[in-house]
């Protein structure tokens, strides 16, 4: 991923450069303390994640900000401030701000929001891939296409262990109505995709995220036992975050507090591209 960072404060700049750097986030391909220099430099260099700070001279973070979504949708912007008022963060997020680094810097914190922003740009960048196979497909494959998924996916979740888990049939209905709906993620949330299918969508939700998690220990567990093992192999980057699979092997070793997390969404995106992937 491609990282400018933008801060009038050159020892803010000098700390995040240093993170950046250290916990191998990213490529960093600038920084500017200026914010109409920094502008043009970002308009020029199209970085994936801006590191912008909320205040600067002359021209604020978030003008900066609207003016670049306005020309880059698909930028992602971490805004940096020492303010913490309510009103602020709402025009933040009008303006299509989701993640904040409060001053002063924290390193673990710094890290965990750019994975997870790096996570988030990889899902968008599968959903759309996905959208436009099925976008482009005539109605005719399209039916064929979601047959062999469907037998795909029962495929996967059966070498992932979880096939008699009770959110392994929501997960197989949930990616049927995605595929024959043409459903983009990016538009809709898990919950509201599970309101198709019950009256208690949260149940739904908490059902299938505790299947993935059965299903991404169990792929932690192979790699414990055999890191060229087939099975880890194919699934533990294809179908959830690496990372997240690697902290669940250190849980798992005993190394760590806590497991890897999961992201539903991913896992979705994951097993329907995989599986139309066999299909060509």
């Amino acid at each position: 991923m491609k990282i400018f960072i933008l801060d009038d404060d050159k020892n803010v700049i000098r700390i995040l450069k240093k993170i950046v750097e250290d916990r191998e986030l990213g490529r960093l391909i600038g920084e500017e303390s200026d914010g109409k220099k920094g502008l043009e430099r970002i308009k020029a260099t199209v970085p994936d994640i801006i590191l912008i700070d909320l205040l600067m001279p002359e021209i604020d973070g978030l003008t900066i900000i609207r003016k670049l979504k306005d020309e880059f949708p698909s930028m992602e912007f971490i805004m940096i401030s020492q303010v913490s008022s309510k009103n602020m963060v709402e025009k933040a997020y009008r303006y299509g701000v989701e993640y904040y680094i409060y001053k002063p810097i924290n390193a673990i914190e710094v890290e965990a929001i750019i994975r997870k922003v790096i996570e988030r740009i990889e899902v968008n960048k599968s959903i759309s891939k996905i959208q436009e196979i099925f976008n482009n497909k005539p109605e005719k494959e399209l039916v064929k296409l979601e047959g062999y998924c469907e037998q795909c996916i029962n495929g996967v979740l059966i070498k992932l262990g979880v096939i008699s888990e009770k959110g392994s049939e929501d997960i197989i209905n949930v990616s049927n109505y995605m595929m024959h709906k043409g459903i983009n993620l990016n538009d809709v949330t898990i919950r509201e995709l599970c309101s198709h299918f019950t009256d208690n969508p949260k149940s739904m939700e908490q059902r299938m995220r505790r299947t993935i998690g059965i299903a991404m220990s169990n792929i932690a567990n192979l790699g414990v036992e055999d890191y060229m093992n087939e099975i880890f192999l194919e699934y533990s980057n294809s179908l959830f975050n690496f990372e997240q699979v690697r902290r669940e092997m250190e849980f798992i070793r005993g190394k760590s507090e806590r497991g890897g997390s999961v992201n539903i969404k991913k896992f979705l995106v994951g097993l329907i591209s995989y599986c139309e992937s066999l299909n060509n």
